[in-house]
């Protein structure tokens, strides 16, 4: 099964392996940029204008909350919340939870690269929030919802179970390489306790996302449809 090794501060950091199944758990460090599947939680959504890219929500754009290059306190530059960031391209979008402002590997909380949309939850616990290369944040409203889909990018990111994307069985085809990264999520911390299921595919893969899903995530695959 292959799986992608991140980087975090210049030093490697090992692969967490889930069960039988890989995962980066956003705990490691930043994605090295090549390999087969991407662990998670590297999470991201859809790019703007791609099919389940809650435009419903995204119609009445919101001001942006943070920009998307910056170290923010949490607490005083940043609230505790769930925010979210789309439209990121190639990877080149980074963001980092911390316990503290050491920026040694062990302040790490949760971390993640890229590409389409990310929802992070900050919790007031943390102490920095890093976003590097992203595109601005926006707060995202718990009580807000969208029209659901029944299809996604397969190189989206994160969807909103419920408001981007609706609950179901979903088949994604053509997939070579291991490239193919999807992960089921009870919620946008990216701690390995985050995270349902996950796996890495070669050729089609089918996943139920449940109703009971916070978000799932899906980098490097072929678009999904929900099965009939």
């Amino acid at each position: 099964m292959g799986m992608k090794a991140k980087i975090a501060l210049g030093a490697v950091v090992g692969i967490v392996v889930i069960g039988a199944v890989s995962a980066n758990a956003g705990s490691n460090g930043k994605d090295s940029g090549s390999g087969s599947g991407k662990g998670s939680s590297a999470s991201a959504e859809h790019t703007s204008g791609k099919k389940g890219s809650g435009d419903a929500r995204a119609a009445g754009k919101k001001k942006a909350a943070l920009a998307g290059d910056g170290e923010y306190q949490v607490g005083s530059d940043v609230k505790p919340g769930t925010y979210r960031t789309t439209g990121n391209t190639d990877d080149m979008c980074y963001w980092e939870r911390a316990k503290d402002a050491k920026g040694e590997l062990n302040s790490l909380l949760a971390n993640d690269n890229v590409t389409g949309t990310s929802y992070v939850t900050v919790k007031a616990t943390d102490k920095i929030f890093k976003s590097s290369g992203c595109k601005d944040w926006e707060a995202v409203d718990p009580k807000a919802k969208g029209t659901p889909a029944s299809s996604m990018d397969g190189d989206g990111g994160m969807y909103e179970v419920g408001t981007d994307i609706a609950p179901g069985t979903y088949r994604s085809t053509g997939n070579t390489d291991d490239s193919c990264y999807w992960e089921r999520t009870k919620n946008a911390e990216h701690g390995l306790d985050s995270i349902i299921a996950n796996n890495n595919v070669k050729g089609t893969a089918v996943v139920t996302i449940g109703p009971g899903d916070a978000y799932f995530k899906t980098t490097g695959c072929g678009d999904w449809k929900k099965a009939a």
